[in-house]
């Protein structure tokens, strides 16, 4: 048995910044990894599937601009797209992020990591034997999600893709159709048009997008739709074949049309990764996620000693809400380790991950970009505040005109009216991926719209958005 102070389950972003803060705190930590250090995001997730949007984006930015658009007149080449996207993963190797481990003083144990009762982790390694690791203070689990699969009839025996697929194949598509319209979806659908995929979106809803401002999904649909994207709302796949002599597939949907493609990606969700982590083991249901309070500690297991950090514990399925969460998680765990229990009331403290339920920022990279932090008007409405929203085109503004010439995009921000200050905010747009955070500070800090009045964007710039968003509030 290897006795460590703290043992992580799963080396993702979430697994790798718990092991590195509570190591700098002067904690022993073991990361324990069944598959790659670095985790989906790093290889078949995030990082993939921006490398893949971004060259579709820059050329269009290059032909927004009188001028330049003149200069680029070829379309992407698939080749050398998919190559640099290669170089953003490593091919799926791991040995730099496995030999970052070893550089910060962190332990690495790979195999697969099971719960063996209190402060206990069994891992069985690829030769099959069991090796018993023992925490002081935590077991942190950083295992994250898997991708959910609709109930179609024959989806399983096709080789459907999902986000793994998606993000890692090496040869685009002739046809692909795409069950959902979340942020997969969407992405997807977009990065393989952009590199020729002809592309049908399945929506069973009727929008896309449809936990955001509606906008968002109006300004998507009209983008992808203008890409040369296939949309068809209200519409559910109800059993896929694949033809064993020609590999095309064939989709059936329960309009009683059917669609014959190359490939069928499924984005309909995340489900998490907890069906063999032996939870049975300290009393937790197998195969749910882990409700957590604000310092990631499990609530269902008594003691101080079981967190979950990440998309398992579902409070906000986002890489960079998961290392938030990491950040503060860690910082609990020191804090408990040195006998002085975090008091997490009114939050506040680098040990409260509060933020993720009130400003988590969302970033989705189409064709025009949509973001947005903290509550939509109708989240803000149904949690009885009492709101006041504004918008402004942000094509309108100077530096938006000079950005592009067929800039298009649109802000919205809700007001928490008694209090005077943002609460949530949406950008559409051509860089409202970058935009966004100045409303994350906003809404984080509880900025008086009377202060925020004085922080003066530069002429001429996109930023002058929040000047005409505060002047069409009255300000």
């Amino acid at each position: 048995m290897d006795t460590y102070d703290v043992v992580v389950v799963g080396g993702g972003p979430a697994g790798e910044v718990v092991a590195d803060r509570t190591v700098r705190s002067g904690l022993t930590t073991v990361v324990v990894e069944a598959d790659a250090v670095g985790g989906e995001c790093s290889y078949c997730a995030c990082v993939p599937s921006k490398a893949l949007l971004r060259p579709g984006a820059a050329r269009a930015e290059a032909r927004s601009a009188d001028g330049a658009r003149q200069a680029v007149t070829a379309p992407l080449d698939p080749a050398h797209v998919l190559a640099r996207r290669d170089r953003f993963t490593g091919h799926g190797d791991d040995t730099g992020q496995a030999d970052w481990l070893d550089g910060a003083g962190i332990a690495l144990v790979r195999g697969q990591g099971r719960l063996a009762g209190e402060r206990r982790v069994e891992v069985t390694g690829a030769d099959g034997v069991v090796r018993t690791l023992r925490a002081r203070r935590a077991v942190v689990i950083c295992t994250g999600t898997d991708p959910a699969l609709p109930p179609v009839e024959g989806l399983d025996r096709i080789g459907v893709w999902t986000n793994r697929q998606a993000t890692t194949a090496d040869a685009v598509p002739g046809r692909l159709v795409v069950i959902g319209g979340g942020v997969v979806a969407c992405e997807m659908a977009t990065a393989w048009r952009s590199l020729g995929s002809a592309v049908t979106l399945l929506v069973r809803d009727q929008a896309l997008l449809t936990g955001w401002e509606p906008c968002a999904g109006e300004e998507v649909t009209r983008g992808m739709s203008d890409l040369g994207v296939t949309i068809r709302f209200g519409v559910s796949a109800v059993r896929v074949a694949r033809d064993e002599t020609t590999r095309t597939v064939t989709v059936e949907t329960d309009d009683g049309t059917a669609l014959v493609c190359d490939e069928v990606l499924a984005a309909v969700g995340r489900r998490p990764r907890t069906a063999d982590l032996g939870l049975e083991t300290v009393g937790l249901p197998v195969g749910d996620w882990l409700p957590v309070d604000d310092t990631c500690r499990v609530t269902a297991v008594e003691g101080d000693w079981l967190y979950a950090v990440g998309d398992v514990n579902r409070r906000a399925l986002l890489t960079h809400m998961a290392k938030y969460q990491a950040r503060a998680c860690a910082a609990a765990i020191a804090e408990r380790a040195a006998g002085r229990p975090p008091a997490v009331t009114g939050g506040r403290q680098p040990w409260s991950a509060e933020a993720d339920r009130f400003a988590v920022p969302q970033a989705v990279f189409t064709r025009p970009e949509v973001a947005s932090v903290g509550l939509t008007e109708r989240a803000a409405r149904e949690a009885g505040l009492e709101v006041r929203t504004v918008e402004y085109r942000i094509d309108d503004v100077a530096g938006a005109a000079l950005h592009a010439d067929d800039y298009r995009g649109l802000a919205k921000l809700v007001v928490d009216e008694p209090r005077g200050v943002v609460v949530g905010c949406t950008l559409t747009g051509p860089m409202a991926t970058e935009l966004i955070h100045t409303a994350t500070v906003a809404i984080v800090g509880e900025v008086p719209l009377e202060r925020l009045w004085h922080a003066v964007p530069a002429f001429p710039t996109v930023s002058e958005v929040w000047l005409r968003l505060l002047e069409a509030y009255g300000l």
